[in-house]
């Protein structure tokens, strides 16, 4: 079972890495308007644009009890208009302000993402303010909306993927609203219009919202835009609903998806983790990067360099607001389910056994600290940073000290963090694929459980 080391020889020498550029942090502007909208300011001149995100801390979760999925087709719907601009006439104005604009939603928050030239600002920021305050909710354009929702939920039941990442939440939240990944067919077709405006008036609030903008801009300037445009804006924070503790699943438990005919199987296996917050995430992080998190991990290195099981195995640590999880997937062919099982868990059990050399170490805090900074090196990757911390109330040096922290980990923190974490005992294993080709082969893992795509247990 042993794998590849990290660092092989190609018959040639790899260069050396040059001394890690410093990183000449923004003058940032962090103030809260009278109204309650939180404003974040960060100068970078770069270019002559700027990017923007106004988002709300409500998503999907919030707006669990009245249904699935409410709060992202809001935020769709939301786009289409308002009361003095149709569809038509908003996409006319981009073109012709040389912007782009967008809304989403997820688990925990809404948002609605603006980018353009900095010297169109003010009509940008006003048609922000507008689907913010005043956006319209047409008849027309909701249904349309809803009927892609359709199309797209219909398309979701027939990706392996997405079936396995539903049936993981569902086993690691249960009742939660983390527990639901989307909307049924008939949840969507029982959307009403009176729902979304009862979401949007509750969600889309001052005293909810985080406004924040990186650009090429004078912040004093700037600030006094902000202002004018969103001053009048008047809403309070909504009150989180009561919500169902997540489940606690002991022991390793097997969730077969049967999709007939499948000529490969999507294997997801789960456990919970932590947020954010934490102490402990730049640790996971790093624990996580070496295992499966990067493109020369162990356990790519093992089932795609070595045995050639899968194209794209990977790791990751999912980071919701009030709980977090670590899943580890792949797609394989279905005669390697339970060798790719196999390997799968002999990769955490070496983390959480044997301390990583100090090369492999080495190499792995130089990947994260590095793709770190790239991600800074444009205002979209720097306004992304940002949001993490403000949304997640980290603290205001997170970004300046990330790079630091990583570099100070030693051997024995990841070995902690593994044994911590990489909860290899009571791991839920999820595989989707043809029960007729796979069964056996998942049965070996623990006790089985078997559901059609639509989620009916079949046994």
């Amino acid at each position: 079972m042993a794998t590849q080391t990290r660092t092989q020889s190609a018959g040639t020498t790899i260069p050396v890495l040059g001394v890690e550029r410093a990183v000449t942090w923004p003058k940032r502007t962090r103030v809260r308007l009278a109204n309650g909208l939180e404003v974040l300011l960060a100068e970078s001149h770069s270019i002559p644009k700027f990017h923007g995100q106004l988002s709300f801390r409500s998503g999907n979760a919030a707006a669990s009890d009245r249904g699935p999925g409410l709060a992202e087709m809001t935020a769709t719907v939301v786009r289409t208009g308002t009361k003095l601009r149709v569809s038509r006439r908003i996409e006319e104005d981009l073109r012709s302000l040389g912007a782009d604009l967008s809304s989403s939603a997820g688990a925990d928050t809404s948002a609605i993402a603006f980018a353009g030239l900095t010297e169109m600002s003010e009509q940008l920021l006003l048609l922000v303010n507008e689907l913010a305050t005043d956006a319209s909710f047409v008849d027309g354009e909701f249904e349309r909306e809803r009927r892609l929702k359709l199309e797209e939920v219909k398309l979701d039941r027939t990706q392996p993927g997405f079936l396995a990442s539903e049936r993981l939440r569902k086993v690691l939240f249960g009742e939660h609203p983390y527990g639901v990944v989307s909307a049924t067919e008939a949840q969507v077709s029982a959307y009403q219009r009176v729902d979304l405006l009862e979401i949007y008036k509750e969600f889309y609030t001052p005293e909810n919202a985080l406004l924040l903008m990186v650009g090429d801009f004078d912040t004093a300037t700037m600030l006094k835009s902000v202002e004018k445009t969103f001053g009048a804006w008047v809403g309070k924070k909504p009150k989180l609903p009561d919500v169902a503790d997540k489940t606690h699943p002991r022991g390793r438990r097997v969730y077969l998806v049967h999709v007939p005919g499948a000529v490969q199987a999507q294997i997801v296996c789960g456990c919970h983790a932590i947020t954010r917050k934490h102490a402990d995430w730049i640790k996971l992080g790093l624990t996580n990067s070496l295992y499966g998190g990067a493109f020369n991990s162990r356990l790519v290195m093992n089932i795609r360099e070595d045995k050639g099981y899968t194209y794209s195995p990977r790791s990751g640590v999912q980071a919701l607001r009030q709980h977090g999880y670590f899943s580890v997937s792949a797609a394989v062919r279905n005669d390697v389910v339970a060798a790719s099982l196999t390997e799968i868990f002999y990769e955490i059990d070496k983390l959480r056994s044997l301390p990583v050399p100090d090369a492999e170490l080495a190499d792995a805090i130089n990947y994260l600290t590095g793709i770190f900074s790239m991600g800074l090196a444009t205002q979209d990757g720097l306004l992304s940073q940002l949001a993490t911390v403000a949304l997640n109330e980290l603290p205001d040096d997170y970004l300046e000290t990330y790079r630091e922290r990583v570099r100070a980990l030693t051997p024995t923190d990841l070995l902690e963090t593994a044994r911590k974490y990489f909860d290899s005992a009571n791991m839920q294993i999820v595989v989707v694929g043809d029960r007729a080709q796979i069964e056996k082969q998942a049965g070996l893992f623990g006790e089985l459980e078997v559901f059609d795509a639509n989620g009916k247990k079949l046994i």
